[in-house]
């Protein structure tokens, strides 16, 4: 299973976090270089996490070493900085309410953003302001979710995905800048099929039955992302693609129902909906032949399915990348 990149913040919710226990190999956000504001940004219980090789802290700060502009694969985050830059001048004024650890956007992304009038450090007189940087929230999120985007599309060492709780910050960066000048993607909502441990679970419990259900969890997860890897290759043949899989989503998730019947944990069922973007497709050519149809099969293994737009990524070396949206707050009745 690839690993749960979760973003904009160094530490994910609880609630975020046994999802990746569950149904993940594992998790991993970005975090500052500095080391100082490393050791204050990450919990201690993520750090035990990492000891037991189930978070991983990524750094990226370091990927870009020339200005922004000379990285061609950078065209969209650059574009979609100026377009907040433009709109930012004249009567409109940028209102920096938020903050981004200097070490975690690196340099060059700093000095972009502080020149496009988008940032401003913080003075060094104060011990922890002296190593941030005041942006707009929209800003925030932008970059935050760029650099999410960027890890998930480039590395090869280890297979991340997008995932966040925050639908800002997962729209910000997804949505196209213009209406028809994106991508086609399907959007597919899974709650039903992967429910969650209330939110007062301890993580320990959560880990117990990781390793006790670890054959149900796995098969789960694997027909699940088969069905996402098919709908982003197949787009032309949805109908195919759900109609080759029904037997295997519907037997995983059956085994995997039975295991959480079986445990002491309460459970919950969360919106979580992700991304699967179509590399060559405007979001006209993504038709769902007899949706009805189509929808029914979905609804028979927990899962709905539909269309949307999305911003062309970063770097289209591994294509677009899946990206997750955690609702936790959102309960499925």
């Amino acid at each position: 299973m690839p690993t749960l990149l979760y973003y904009p913040l160094v530490k994910p919710p609880k609630e975020v976090l046994h999802q990746a226990l569950l149904y993940w190999d594992d998790i991993a956000s970005v975090v500052p270089e500095d080391p100082a504001v490393y050791e204050g940004a990450v919990s201690t219980e993520l750090k035990e996490l990492k000891d037991r090789g189930l978070y991983h802290p990524v750094v990226v700060a370091d990927r870009f070493t020339s200005p922004l502009q000379d990285h061609y694969q950078c065209a969209p985050l650059v574009a979609a900085l100026r377009e907040l830059a433009a709109g930012t001048s004249g009567s409109q004024v940028c209102v920096m309410d938020s903050f981004l650890f200097r070490s975690k956007v690196g340099y060059v992304l700093e000095n972009a953003i502080v020149d496009l009038g988008l940032g401003r450090r913080l003075g060094a007189s104060a011990a922890t302001w002296g190593r941030s940087l005041a942006v707009s929230r929209e800003v925030q999120l932008l970059l935050v979710g760029a650099l999410a985007q960027e890890m998930a599309c480039t590395t090869t060492a280890r297979s991340y995905t997008p995932y966040t709780d925050q639908p800002s910050a997962y729209e910000t960066f997804l949505r196209p800048s213009r209406p028809g000048g994106g991508l086609g993607a399907w959007r597919v909502e899974l709650g039903r099929l992967l429910p969650t441990p209330a939110p007062d679970t301890p993580t320990s419990a959560v880990l117990a039955f990781r390793e006790k259900h670890a054959a149900e969890r796995e098969r789960l997860m694997a027909a699940t992302q088969t069905m996402l890897s098919n709908l982003r290759r197949d787009w032309e043949h949805p109908a195919d693609v759900l109609r080759a899989l029904q037997r295997e989503l519907t037997q995983s998730r059956e085994d995997y129902e039975s295991a959480v019947r079986s445990s002491r944990m309460a459970w919950v069922s969360r919106s979580v909906s992700v991304t699967v973007g179509v590399a060559t497709a405007a979001v006209g050519a993504l038709v769902v032949p007899d949706l009805s149809w189509v929808a029914g099969i979905a609804g028979s293994v927990g899962f709905n399915i539909a269309t949307r737009e999305i911003r062309p990524v970063m770097r289209a070396r591994r294509g677009h990348p899946f990206s997750y949206l955690h609702h936790v707050e959102r309960e499925l009745v």
